[in-house]
Order: structure tokens, then sequence, then C-alpha cells
């Protein structure tokens, strides 16, 4: 092969692996699973949120009470302040099937579980 040939082809391959690496975010997000939960009278609502196990999962959150809370679990990994009347989006890395609790930092109380299967 001449130099301009080969030039060629690199660059082609160049184009295709970016390409390649460009669609890869995207199709994980795909995978995600997203659950819908809202905070109302200082309540979880529903009180239990399933998803499956092996997948990400967005949770978002919708804080229907004009005080503000802190959605934390510890088991999760993940502490985030809604305002009153705010949403959140949480993005939670795939878990193994289990039993996950979550509460409101301001009202130790107030709590829910994540439950993956």
């Amino acid at each position: 092969m001449n130099q301009p040939s080969i030039n060629k082809y690199r660059l082609a391959i160049a184009a295709l692996t970016l390409g390649l690496l460009l669609m890869m975010p995207a199709a994980r997000a795909e995978d995600a699973v997203t659950v819908n939960i809202s905070l109302k009278d200082h309540r979880f609502q529903p009180a239990e949120l399933h998803a499956p196990a092996g997948k990400p999962i967005v949770i978002i959150l919708k804080n229907l009470d004009p005080a503000p809370a802190e959605f934390e679990s510890h088991m999760l990994r993940v502490e985030k302040v809604v305002t009153g009347g705010g949403t959140i989006t949480m993005r939670i890395r795939p878990l193994e099937p289990g039993r996950y609790r979550f509460f409101d930092d301001f009202r130790p109380e107030t709590q829910g579980y994540l439950v993956v299967k």
C-alpha cells in the first residue's frame, strides 16, 4: 500500500473507534431502570420501590411538601437535598438482589425501601 492509502485506512479505523466509543454511554443509559417516588406529608409514596438486579437505577424524587428533605441511604451510597416542591434525580449503580433502606435525614422516621430482585 502507498502512504495515502495507509493514512485513509488509519483515519477510517479511528473514526469507527470513536463512533463506537461515543455510542457506549448511550447504550448503558438506555439499560437504566427509572423509578419514581414522591414525598408528601413526610412520607415516601410508595414506601417500597422495586427494581431489577444488575441494572443501573435512576430514582426521581418529587417533594410535594413545602419543607426541604434530604434523601439519604448509606446502603445506596446517596445523600441529596430536595427543596420543598422540588424534584431531584439520583443515579444508582447496578445492585445485587436485596432490600436497601433510605430515609429523610431531616426526619429519620420517614423511611422507605428499594427492593432489588
